[in-house]
């Protein structure tokens, strides 16, 4: 099979012959139909976080699946299916207490990677999925079947992007109706926030963000205001729409210091923030621990939206099906495997919601 692989970090990713091997016990292999480009991808492949070389990216993918091993149960050969990098035992600790994403299960994709280069070294991984090609071999917990009529395309923005955003309104936050929000970062996570607060019913959704065409895409979301903070002085501008408190709910979407700085300033007391991007490894900021207290406030870390994904993808679908959550809209432009490298340059730009390669 072809795949995108990350020789150096920061440097252009490579269109290489790979071989995906066949499904082990409680594994599939999926036929890659599509895969969103997330800035996770990128701040890997950037060598932000860390990790081994080389490796193949890409999480946020759907396709058809291939083959199956033995003991799965669920899925067969032919079935469309939605594939996360969100691996899960079903009975640790956490799995146990409806947490799969924190799951401390072992599996043997852990320790040996299903991918090979052509003169037989490994190829890793990346994220638990590899999608960034033509074939991937995920454990089976990673993979949610969806209907043959909802369109791939559409359907791969539901293994990351619209989970984690989504997820993080209605799983971590769980928002109350009537409540003040703000989402900064109006992206492909950041406008699933802004969807799910509209659907939850809150009174106000302030979406910030520092490009003016992704504002116009918030309100399209769903958002009752957008601010640039470049351009408004945006704790200001938070507590003039919601009578001088700030927000019940902030939620930071994207992994920008300057975001997680800013944040504290636009909570209501006995407000919620909830941390969802990722910074670099490193990164930090600064909190008042008397202030939190004495106002009564939470920090929450939402990780993938604490996604249940055999719950919430097929209640996603369902949402998508009756005209009530957008994923079409989300999708700025589509790009063939070869032409990553330009799809990635313009994740990048900033200007995209987001890229999808359509294998």
């Amino acid at each position: 099979m072809r795949a995108a692989v990350c020789r150096e970090f920061g440097k252009p990713l490579v269109i290489e012959t790979v071989e995906a091997r066949s499904p082990g016990p409680g594994e599939i292999k999926v036929r890659v139909a599509a895969c969103a480009i997330c800035h996770s991808d990128i701040f890997y492949a950037e060598g932000a976080w860390g990790g081994q070389l080389p490796a193949v990216y890409g999480h946020e993918a759907s396709g058809v699946v291939e083959e199956i091993g033995s003991g799965v149960k669920g899925l067969r050969p032919g079935d469309h299916v939605v594939v996360t990098l969100i691996r899960s035992c079903g009975h640790c600790h956490y799995c146990a207490q409806g947490s799969p994403v924190t799951c401390e299960g072992h599996f043997a994709l852990d320790d040996a990677s299903p991918l090979r280069a052509s003169d037989g070294s490994t190829i890793h991984q990346g994220l638990r999925t590899g999608a960034f090609a033509e074939y991937v071999v995920v454990d089976a917990s990673q993979a949610v079947a969806i209907p043959d009529e909802v369109p791939l395309e559409s359907a791969s923005l539901l293994a990351c992007g619209v989970i984690t955003g989504f997820g993080a309104v209605v799983n971590t936050a769980k928002m109350r109706p009537g409540a003040n929000a703000v989402v900064i970062g109006a992206g492909g996570v950041g406008l699933n926030a802004i969807q799910a607060a509209a659907l939850c019913g809150a009174r106000t959704i302030v979406a910030l963000d520092v490009v003016e065409s992704k504002l116009e895409a918030a309100r399209l979301f769903g958002a009752t205001h957008a601010f640039n903070p470049m351009s408004v002085n945006a704790r200001e501008a938070v507590r003039d729409v919601t009578d001088g408190r700030g927000a019940d709910y902030v939620f930071v979407t994207v992994g920008a210091k300057a975001a997680f700085d800013q944040s504290l300033d636009l909570m209501s007391r006995a407000g919620t923030l909830v941390l969802v991007g990722m910074p670099a490894s490193g990164v930090t900021t600064e909190i008042d621990p008397g202030q939190i207290a004495n106002e009564n406030q939470r920090i929450l870390g939402s990780k993938m939206g604490s996604a249940r994904i055999a719950v919430d993808i097929p209640y996603l679908v369902s949402l998508y099906r009756q005209g009530r959550l957008k994923l079409d809209e989300l999708i700025s432009g589509r790009y063939p495997l070869e032409r990553i490298n330009e799809a990635i340059a313009s994740a990048k730009s900033g200007e995209v919601l987001r890229n999808v390669i359509v294998v």
